[in-house]
């Protein structure tokens, strides 16, 4: 069976996580730098080939009230310039108070600021990989 993998597009970095293959749970994997799109979607390709994964989930940001601002439109450009490099569909997922979740998360098993700092993308994209699993698992 078939991953997903889920994404939270950061400033420094990118979070990743991955789905097991039943789509059932979303396990934080290693962040990518932020570099070069080309550097970007050459690792992306490596791990859909990799990992198996058929579909790619990445977090889109909204204000609180539901509207989308300026870091949505980040986010929707970062996915028009990996699109097309994947062959691979490319969906998106509420991230509202992912980072803040990831965040409480990560401090209540103790770990420091700088730790904090390196887990934080990975950790907040496998919310919003769980949220889609959760989701879709809900769904008819």
């Amino acid at each position: 069976m078939s991953r997903i993998l889920g994404i939270d597009f950061g400033t420094v970095r990118i979070g990743l996580a991955l789905s097991d293959p039943t789509g059932t749970l979303a396990t934080p994997l290693p962040h990518l730098e932020k570099k070069t799109i080309p550097q970007i979607n050459a690792a992306l390709t490596e791990l859909i080939q990799t990992q198996d994964i058929s579909r790619l989930v990445v977090g889109l940001p909204r204000n609180m009230d539901g509207s989308y601002g300026s870091a949505a439109e980040k986010v929707r450009d970062f996915i028009s310039k990996i699109q097309v490099s994947v062959s691979i569909p490319i969906e998106t997922q509420d991230e509202r108070l992912t980072t803040m979740q990831a965040a409480k998360q990560l401090s209540q098993i103790g770990l420091n600021q700088k730790e904090l700092r390196k887990k934080i993308d990975s950790s907040s994209a496998s919310l919003i990989l769980q949220q889609y699993l959760d989701r879709k698992s809900l769904s008819p």
